[in-house]
């Protein structure tokens, strides 16, 4: 919901690091995914100062991977890899959420990964069939393949995760909430599709 509007503040200084680094877009997307596995492990075991530190970086490495693909020249392998490892490491978060604290947090993120489920898949099967039409579509920057929008898409995403890491007593309150919004996502695409693929 917030990505089309974010985009132009956040792009600008994204790609004037990427013009200074030249850095590789595969390896500052595979280092990226380091830095998550890492906040997750940190979260894992209660250490949530630092896992918000290693989230927000993984987050700053997955703007930038972006704006120096879009310099060096955007691969498929690229895109694939960004979506899935991006996927996986909120999938390792709220995971992570449940390992710290089992008794009231695996419930939330049992419901949290469900709708991450229902999400990811309606982005991806509009993505896919909307390729196979041959729709674009720049509202949330260049990127490598369709993107529809939502109620939660990645700038809501960060601010969900951010939130729980600096207050990871909020978690199960937050998941329920931010999954239902995940959930009215989801169920938003899937309407999107059924109108614009009949």
């Amino acid at each position: 919901m917030l990505d089309p509007y974010l985009r132009p503040l956040i792009d600008p200084p994204l790609q004037g690091l990427a013009r200074r680094l030249r850095w590789h877009p595969d390896a500052v997307t595979l280092g990226g995914f380091g830095l998550g596995l890492a906040a997750a492990l940190a979260l894992a075991l209660d250490h949530a100062v630092p896992a918000l530190g290693l989230f927000l970086l993984n987050r700053l490495a997955d703007g930038l991977d972006g704006a120096l693909a879009r310099l060096n020249g955007a691969t498929d392998r690229g895109g694939l890899l960004d979506i899935v490892l991006d996927f996986s490491v909120y999938a390792l978060l709220a995971f992570a959420f449940a390992w710290r604290d089992p008794a009231s947090a695996a419930l939330p993120a049992a419901f949290l990964l469900a709708a991450f489920m229902a999400t990811a898949s309606s982005f991806l099967a509009y993505a896919i069939i909307a390729a196979k039409r041959g729709q674009v579509t720049e509202k949330r920057g260049r990127k490598s393949f369709y993107h529809l929008g939502g109620l939660t898409e990645g700038s809501e995403t960060i601010l969900f995760f951010a939130l729980c890491l600096a207050q990871p007593g909020w978690f199960p309150v937050l998941a329920w909430i931010f999954g239902a919004l995940c959930w009215l996502t989801a169920a938003g695409r899937v309407l999107s599709g059924w109108r614009d693929f009949a």
